[in-house]
């Protein structure tokens, strides 16, 4: 091969980058909405209490009403994307969210405004569901898990933008004015990128994978070109082609023994992102610093420390997760959770919870979160199943999330006050054990495998399986 033809080479891999790159970071958007949601609660309830006088459980119910929405949505995800494409169910997606946002921001009852945040829960469950998968489906091998993490990066960024919103809209007025109008104006600016979202979805491609399963080769190779150069597309089309052969996508398939490992990977890390804590401690942080002995403002200003170090160590999660590869950030973050939560409680324990100590440790646990559960767990989601089935696989998994995390978030206040704060984070710290053993033992590594790969290495585990039953059995005699 000629300089000329290496040369061209490169410009069409440099292009291909840059093309999947663009692609990636709109889908990735769906993340930002993510984040935003589920955030902006956090300043708007206090507000939104005394407009409408809600009681401890209806406050309760204002905030959780988004994951049992979410929960719905991600449960339909699957099942919809498989039937009429990713894009299109995006699309749909981000207009439930925009939808959302204005109708929490005009509501004159608390019905009114339920319904409306359950609208939204059904999107963002949704776009958590698909926008890392759609990364996956359409991103080289070498660059797939730093490109399907972009959607946990824009995630912790919609959080952490959304504290600074939230702040600047309630400083535009009085006490009175906040009570009836800030609320309003922080879920209603949440259709600004809702909007941004919908439009930008109708320039992206449709999944190649999902074209092919489609009997729409000539239309996944057009976007394949795209991405590899003639021969690389060419070939991956191939190899698209031949695992949908292998498969029936049918349930009894999801179960049979190789598969079945594959769901319970992706169920168990799914369950495990949130029982291990972060969302307790993200979403109640300025009570726990409270509980620490800080005042109002300072807890405040430590919960922003929190959502920057979620910023920083999931931009270094991006760039170490292709090179280090899954399993090992995985290893490497569940210890050191463990460590620190078995830090904090000990604090606790001993009532030695003043000083910057323990504001460190949480810092700690947060940033080992943010290189390994946060953005690892929705990238190993997106690619561990085959393609047939990978949308609905996907999607029990990821209402597993949802689910664990509606059970966290409820639990935690209970919890704090019944156990206490020490063996509270003693019982998050041994589901951070749990998970550094699971992981151990049972999570394969996926780094610069394509996703053909991955599902030829389950399907040859399923065969053994089957095989080595069939040599178990009695033979019949004669």
């Amino acid at each position: 091969m000629g300089n000329k033809d290496i040369n061209s080479l490169d410009d069409v891999k440099q292009s291909g980058m840059r093309f999947v790159t663009l692609v990636s970071i709109i889908a990735a958007l769906g993340g930002l909405l993510f984040g935003f949601d589920t955030a902006v609660v956090s300043g708007a309830i206090g507000f939104l209490g005394e407009k409408f006088d809600l009681n401890k459980v209806q406050e309760g119910w204002a905030v959780s009403s988004l994951i049992v929405g979410c929960v719905i949505g991600a449960g339909f995800s699957g099942i919809l994307s498989d039937r009429f494409g990713r894009k299109k169910v995006l699309i749909g997606a981000a207009a439930l969210f925009t939808l959302s946002s204005i109708g929490t921001a005009i509501p004159d009852t608390f019905t009114f405004y339920i319904i409306a945040r359950m609208i939204g829960g059904l999107g963002i469950g949704i776009t958590s569901t698909l926008c890392p998968l759609y990364n996956a489906e359409i991103a080289p091998a070498k660059y797939r898990g730093r490109l399907v993490a972009l959607n946990q990066l824009a995630t912790v960024t919609g959080i952490s933008l959304t504290y600074f919103v939230n702040s600047g809209i309630a400083g535009w007025g009085n006490d009175a004015w906040d009570v009836e109008n800030a609320w309003r104006w922080m879920f209603g600016v949440g259709a600004i990128p809702g909007a941004l979202f919908l439009i930008l979805l109708f320039f992206v491609p449709e999944s190649p994978r999902w074209l092919i399963k489609q009997d729409r080769p000539l239309d996944a190779l057009k976007i394949l070109l795209r991405i590899h150069g003639e021969e690389a597309a060419k070939q991956e089309v191939l190899d698209i082609k031949e695992s949908f052969k292998q498969e029936s996508g049918s349930l009894k398939q999801i179960l049979s023994p190789g598969l079945r490992t594959a769901l319970l990977v992706g169920v168990v890390l799914a369950v495990l992102q949130q029982v291990t804590g972060i969302n307790a401690v993200l979403y109640y942080a300025p009570e726990i610093f409270k509980s620490m002995g800080a005042g109002t403002d300072a807890s405040l200003i430590q919960t922003i420390f929190i959502g920057i170090v979620n910023v920083l160590f999931t931009i270094l999660a991006i760039w170490l997760i292709d090179k280090v590869g899954r399993k090992v950030l995985l290893l490497i973050g569940s210890s050191i959770m463990t460590l620190c939560l078995a830090a904090i409680g000990l604090a606790f324990y001993t009532g030695h919870t003043t000083g910057p100590l323990v504001l460190i440790i949480i810092l700690i646990y947060v940033a080992a979160f943010a290189i390994s559960l946060g953005p690892v767990v929705w990238v190993v989601l997106s690619e561990i199943f085959p393609n047939r089935i990978r949308g609905r696989a996907t999607a029990i998994a990821s209402m597993a999330l949802w689910a664990a995390d509606y059970v966290v978030s409820q639990s935690f206040p209970p919890l704090l006050d019944t156990a206490g704060p020490a063996p509270t984070f003693w019982i998050f710290g041994v589901m951070g054990l749990i998970t550094f053993v699971f992981t151990l033992r049972v999570v394969p590594e996926t780094k610069n495998k394509s996703l053909e790969e991955i599902e030829t290495a389950w399907m040859k585990n399923a065969s053994a399986s089957s095989n080595a039953d069939a040599a178990l059995k009695p033979k019949e005699s004669h």
